[in-house]
């Protein structure tokens, strides 16, 4: 018989499903991946086919047979982690019983707005550490509830993505300590929590909450059925990871016994996490962010995310790229990015201020306002392309300063990854204006990784996830660059403006808004189904 020697971890975003295998000391050996579709409504819906969503989870793994010699056989673990929040609901016999409320969809909006005005909103958010947004199963199924209960009357239990596939999987219905206390539950016991279903007006629902299990402890066979459609052996051990904000995280570096360490991911979206004792989190006065459990005793990762963060890069590099193909020079934005750093160099610190909410959902962390948009602050005739690009990445930068400072003080080092971390000069901008040391993580495909790991430990092949972290995450972490002082004494002049203008500009917004909504005209085709290179990624990468 072959030996047990890979561990496949799969993380199922937004844009792709990925299936990657790795050894048992974390080295990456190869990835496959299937496309997601899902669909937007005018009405500010986005929903995504449960089993297609299967189908494309079983296409991303057999995938992997083309790329690894004798997969099944070699298969120690599966593990499986996805996008966060939206709701899957499921009926008898599992079948669906309409397509998942996405975290992107909309329409609990006017609910969420209702729930944080509530009597009950603080202790909930004293016990969930998470602030109450949109994206979220809490408020989708309180919207729900009031307005669509028939949903909820038909569903025997509500999953996340990631429980959805597990189900696939191993014909077990459940979620783990992540989602469950973020939405419904308590960080510091890690289980649901009366309090919480009290303020969102779902006591009556609470049979709808799978059971919580801990993936870093427990593991459920593959069924003959999933084996069958996978290609992989019956019996294989299957390991529900947490969500993938946190897996990402784990995979790059956020946790590895340093005091005061955190992590950056600069996608599409801004995650800014740090690693906490549960007794030391700080819960801020606005009642924004999320406390994310980890898979360690004790442990939680404290969150705040930017709706947007290299969406801001692109759409400058588009604004440039198409100035030149209507002059007749053909470019695609991509051709540009790797000038991202000649521009940054031939531009100064600190001319400009930039606020990065450039979503047309607004912003979300620190401060929730769906609302905000993005804007330039100081511009003058001399200033260039050059200087505009430098002043959207330093607006990057001041928004991470934002968002960490919500959770506290600024940490002792950043751990960094997504795309843009490749920049040196973005490094160096965000490292000036945190004070703060910055290390990229070169690991590849770290939501998955983050999984595997926890799988590992579960199957006994590492004592602890402490263990873990040391064989497959410190080794990748590269050298700490630290921050320039002429930088860090710009940045904390100009954090200061982009602090007060952010206050002055909110009634604005409201403003723009309103006046926006007065010459909108809903279109009669409300429906579109999102391609790749149309959709946002997802939050954590």
């Amino acid at each position: 018989m072959a030996q047990c020697d890979i561990i496949i971890g799969i993380d199922a975003g937004t844009s792709v499903i990925k299936a990657v295998a790795l050894d048992l000391s974390g080295r990456q050996i190869a990835t496959s991946a299937a496309l997601n579709t899902y669909r937007t409504g005018a009405d500010g819906s986005a929903v995504q086919s449960l089993p297609q969503t299967w189908v494309d989870c079983v296409k991303a793994i057999r995938g992997l047979f083309d790329r690894v010699d004798n997969l099944a056989a070699r298969t120690a673990a599966i593990a499986v982690t996805g996008q966060g929040d939206g709701t899957w609901l499921v009926g008898a016999q599992n079948a669906p019983v309409t397509d998942a409320w996405l975290w992107l969809d909309a329409r609990a909006a006017p609910t969420a707005r209702a729930l944080s005005q509530g009597a009950g909103e603080r202790a909930r958010f004293e016990a969930t550490g998470t602030g109450l947004n949109t994206s979220q199963q809490s408020t989708q199924m309180a919207h729900m509830d009031r307005h669509m209960p028939e949903l909820l009357d038909r569903a025997e239990v509500a999953l996340h993505c990631k429980d959805w596939l597990f189900a696939n999987l191993t014909g077990v219905r459940a979620t783990d300590p992540s989602e469950a206390s973020f939405t419904f539950g308590n960080f510091r016991t890690r289980d649901y929590d009366d309090t919480v279903l009290n303020a969102l007006g779902l006591s009556h629902r609470k049979s709808l909450l799978p059971p919580i299990v801990d993936g870093s402890q427990t593991v459920f066979a593959l069924t003959p059925d999933a084996a069958q459609a996978t290609g992989l052996l019956a019996g294989t051990p299957v390991s529900l990871g947490y969500v993938d904000m946190v897996m990402t995280a784990l995979g790059a570096g956020v946790h590895t016994g340093h005091a005061g360490s955190a992590c950056s991911t600069i996608g599409s979206t801004g995650v800014h996490m740090r690693s906490v004792l549960s007794s030391n989190v700080h819960l801020n006065g606005e009642g924004t962010g999320y406390v994310i459990c980890l898979p360690v005793a004790n442990y939680v990762t404290q969150v705040q995310t930017n709706m947007a963060a290299t969406l801001n890069i692109d759409w400058a590099l588009r604004m440039a790229a198409d100035m030149m193909t209507d002059l007749g020079y053909e470019h695609s934005y991509s051709d540009l990015v790797p000038r991202i750093d000649d521009w940054l160099a031939r531009s100064d610190p600190g001319t400009l201020l930039y606020h990065p909410y450039i979503s047309e959902a607004g912003e979300r962390g620190p401060f929730v306002n769906a609302n905000a948009r993005a804007s330039f602050v100081g511009l003058n005739a001399n200033h260039r392309f050059a200087d505009l690009l430098r002043g959207v990445v330093e607006g990057l930068a001041l928004a991470a300063r934002d968002c960490y400072g919500a959770m506290g003080d600024m940490p002792s080092e950043v751990r960094l990854t997504g795309g843009a971390a490749r920049s040196d000069g973005l490094r160096a901008i965000l490292s000036g204006c945190l004070n703060t040391p910055v290390r990229v993580s070169a690991r590849d495909e770290a939501g998955a990784a983050g999984c595997a790991m926890m799988a590992a430990v579960a199957i006994g092949a590492y004592e602890s996830m402490d263990e873990c972290i040391a064989t497959w995450v410190t080794p990748l972490l590269a050298q700490a660059e630290r921050p320039d002082p002429t930088l860090v004494a710009t940045y904390d002049g100009l954090y200061a403006a982009y602090a007060k203008t952010r206050s002055a500009l909110t009634p604005i917004w409201d403003d723009l808004a309103a006046h926006h909504a007065a010459m909108t005209v809903p279109p009669e085709n409300d429906h579109t189904e999102m391609t790749t290179d149309a959709r946002p990624a997802s939050r954590g990468a």
